[in-house]
């Protein structure tokens, strides 16, 4: 019996790196000992993509059917994309998007059902997707709406940052508007439970930046600070929350501060990715934070330009799939000890006051 984390991975934009970087990272056959792949997209793409990788000469796959036995030691394959779809690397194609879509909706499906447990999305290009009726700016708002979470977290980790973004993809023109104390709230406190429950942070720090820059001078280049984030941060400062800021953007990840947090709370999605992908690019994941369900993705593009090619960096793929295993693993031991916790609270009657000396 396998009980090993099933790790479902949807193939992306067919015209993308998407089967690349996959193939790549489930090349190395140790990872079947961490883990059982499914993918989902189609084996004859899949197929088509192998064999111009030598890197996957030992991979072996299974295709699986609807009595579902996801193989341990192979590379298991759900053909959820129409037969006479074709692989155009590079080419931004109808296709192409709507594999991508297909991918996503079966494998929203079996993990709603239980069938894997994490999910892993490769990249599509937004804009081809939309044209072909997708209603969601990204997979973070798809999945948000999928789980039904009035809010949702972009997170951004790698082993040395983790940086998350109050508004995802807004256009700029936007920002301001959207930022309110009730959003900081929620995005804080999103990220403040993400810390302890999936990255096993006991009390963790957040440093919140600033909207505009430095900090807004007093007021005198913007009242965002005074007026939403200087209040919140106190207010739930007050309240035990070990939040920070807000701290001008443009110098922070340069300074001494940076080391000083677990996680930063960007404004919008450009101040947040830009430090992060200088920084962490080969290896940074994107993590959406405060669903049911654990969902990681490398923080790269379809990357047309490269498509086909063989030289796609496979690292962030392969972060995003130990990632999302880590995550779970994490999850399952915190909700193991709140259940414990609540458990004897219950049983002894336990009151807190009790064990105060006075």
């Amino acid at each position: 019996m396998n009980n090993k984390i099933i790790v479902g991975i949807t193939q992306g934009d067919s015209n993308g790196i998407g089967y690349e970087v996959i193939i790549k990272s489930l090349s190395d056959l140790r990872i079947f000992d961490l883990c059982t792949p499914v993918i989902y997209g189609s084996s004859k793409m899949f197929g088509f993509y192998k064999k111009h990788l030598k890197e996957a000469e030992a991979i072996s796959t299974n295709l699986l059917s609807d009595d579902w036995r996801p193989h341990p030691k192979r590379v298991n394959i759900v053909n959820c994309v129409p037969e006479d779809f074709l692989a155009e690397p590079g080419r931004e194609t109808p296709e192409g998007s709507k594999a991508a879509i297909m991918s996503l909706e079966r494998a929203v499906s079996d993990l709603k059902e239980g069938k894997i447990d994490v999910l892993v999305t490769a990249p599509f290009n937004k804009a081809s997707v939309s044209q072909e009726g997708f209603d969601f700016t990204g997979h973070t708002e798809y999945l948000a709406n999928a789980f039904e979470c009035k809010e949702s977290l972009m997170f951004m980790i790698s082993e040395d940052l983790k940086v998350a973004v109050a508004t995802n993809h807004e256009p700029i023109s936007k920002v301001s508007s959207l930022i309110t104390k009730e959003l900081i709230r929620d995005k804080i406190s999103i990220l403040s439970q993400s810390l302890k429950r999936d990255f096993a942070i006991d009390r963790p720090k957040i440093a919140v930046l600033s909207l505009n820059p430095h900090s807004g001078d007093k007021g005198l280049l913007g009242g965002e600070e005074i007026e939403v984030l200087t209040p919140i941060i106190s207010e739930m400062f007050h309240e035990g929350e070990l939040v920070f800021g807000p701290f001008p953007a443009d110098g922070f990840f340069a300074s001494q501060y940076k080391g000083n947090f677990d996680a930063v709370l960007a404004m919008y999605h450009d101040q947040g990715l830009v430090p992060f992908k200088a920084m962490s690019y080969d290896r940074g994941v994107n993590f959406t934070a405060g669903l049911p369900i654990v969902r990681c993705s490398p923080d790269h593009g379809t990357a047309y330009d490269v498509a086909g090619k063989g030289v796609a960096c496979h690292l962030s793929m392969l972060s995003s799939i130990y990632a999302a295993c880590d995550i779970y693993k994490n999850r399952l031991m915190y909700d193991h000890l709140i259940s414990n916790k609540m458990s004897f609270e219950h049983d002894y009657d336990y009151n807190p006051k009790d064990s105060v000396i006075e």
